[in-house]
């Protein structure tokens, strides 16, 4: 005998014949693509597989669970033997797709009967929508190129690889000065902006040349510098395209902020949320969307030439920036207070305002600094990041084309910091 885990289900769904029709509606849900396919097992086959898992659940008699899920298993290896016997490769291999996808359904029977409902219906959604997007999917992976398919693998390896492999804390002594670091975390900051980049190539990729808004914004989420460089170029050959260049700039500066912003909020989401960086960081991109979107000519558009969404070297280098970040900010906190972490976040926003704004996010998290600090140590670095665009900027042959980048970066400069001082006086 075992003891069927319960969950807060919620009263309604506590009754056994509500799970139980639960079950079988999250069975026939699965079964419906593959019955809409033509296959040997649809609908009803779906239900009843959902079905055996619940009630053998119910009964709380390990060994019938285990018998269902061996019959379970061995009918999905006839319809794989089936498969392979048949003539055409592709009717194989949906075979193969339903007998795997009859042993999920099995297991969604199971979490549901055993109280996890959320569990179980997250598990038969996602199944479900692998299922409907078969197409999709597999145009996906054939139109991969070899160094997106390199750049994906590494990826997992720094996600799940690395990640688990880190101690979650360190504590680091310099004398009379001593900082506890969190390698874990600041290696989820790496996996969440190298994350961000890689949905930013697709992005850029698939719709970059479709206008300036989806090339400055998300081009600006991974490199505001490329998004820099690229406006550049194209002022260089067009210098009447200077307004939607500048335009694309501040699009930069508005994904900065968003990353920086959903850093700041995502990662203290575990203790008091630093809600005072929220007001500056949204009015600066609200103030980046205005400007651009009333001096740009919006029917122009941009291709943006990324080279790789994702790179080992960069993300171990990145890494190494943040850490560099929070042991200097850390200590230069502890040494001299908090104007030495200020002018630290002031350099390193100049190379990252992702990485400063990270130390700051490990510092408070760690209790090292105040969230008044940690607030304006974000802002800081955010400013320099707006500021160091403009002086990008500057090296344009292009005079007007600079100037406006320099006048609506000082704007922007002043829209973070006026909030930024109103909540901390």
């Amino acid at each position: 005998m075992y003891e069927v885990a319960q969950t807060s289900s919620g009263p309604l769904l506590e009754s056994p014949v509500l799970r139980l029709g639960l079950a079988a509606a999250l069975g026939m849900f699965l079964g419906l693509e593959r019955e809409w396919s033509h296959k040997s097992a649809g609908i009803r086959t779906f239900a009843l597989v959902s079905l055996l898992g619940a009630v053998f659940t119910l009964l709380e008699v390990e060994s019938l669970l285990v018998i269902g899920g061996l019959l379970v298993i061995v009918q999905g290896v006839l319809l794989a033997v089936q498969g392979l016997l048949a003539e055409e490769e592709e009717e194989e291999g949906l075979r193969l797709t339903t007998s795997v996808s009859m042993l999920v359904t099995y297991g969604v029977g199971v979490l549901v009967a055993a109280g996890q409902i959320l569990e179980g219906v997250t598990v038969a959604v996602l199944s479900s929508l692998l299922l409907v997007l078969k197409r999709e999917l597999h145009s996906f992976a054939w139109g991969l190129s070899r160094n997106e398919l390199r750049s994906a693998a590494e990826f997992a390896i720094l996600a799940f690889v690395i990640y688990p492999l880190l101690p979650a804390k360190y504590d680091l002594s310099l004398g009379e000065w001593s900082l506890t670091v969190e390698p874990q975390v600041v290696w989820l900051m790496v996996v969440f902006v190298a994350g961000v980049g890689i949905v930013n190539y697709a992005v850029v990729t698939t719709y970059g040349g479709r206008g300036i808004a989806a090339t400055g914004f998300f081009g600006g989420l991974a490199s505001s510098t490329a998004v820099v460089g690229t406006m550049l170029d194209h002022v260089a050959q067009r210098p009447k395209a200077a307004s939607y260049a500048v335009a694309a700039i501040l699009l930069a500066d508005a994904a900065m902020a968003v990353r920086n912003l959903a850093i700041a909020v995502l990662f203290t989401a575990s203790q008091e949320v630093l809600w005072d960086v929220v007001m500056p960081l949204v009015a600066v991109v609200l103030a980046s969307i205005a400007i651009a979107a009333v001096t740009a000519d919006w029917r122009e558009n941009v291709d943006m030439d990324l080279e790789s969404p994702f790179s080992m070297q960069n993300a171990l280098g990145f890494g190494a920036v943040f850490l560099v970040i929070v042991l200097a900010g850390g200590f230069a906190q502890a040494g001299v207070g908090e104007t030495g972490l200020y002018i630290t976040a002031a350099l390193a926003g100049l190379v990252s305002s992702a990485g400063a704004t990270t130390s700051a996010v490990v510092l408070y998290r760690d209790g090292a600094i105040t969230p008044e600090v940690a607030v304006v140590t974000v802002m800081v670095a955010t400013g320099a990041s707006i500021a160091v665009k403009a002086v990008l900027s500057g090296t344009s042959s292009n005079q007007e084309f600079s100037r406006r980048v320099l006048v609506w970066s000082a704007v922007l400069l002043g829209v973070a910091a006026a909030p930024t001082a109103v909540l901390l006086l």
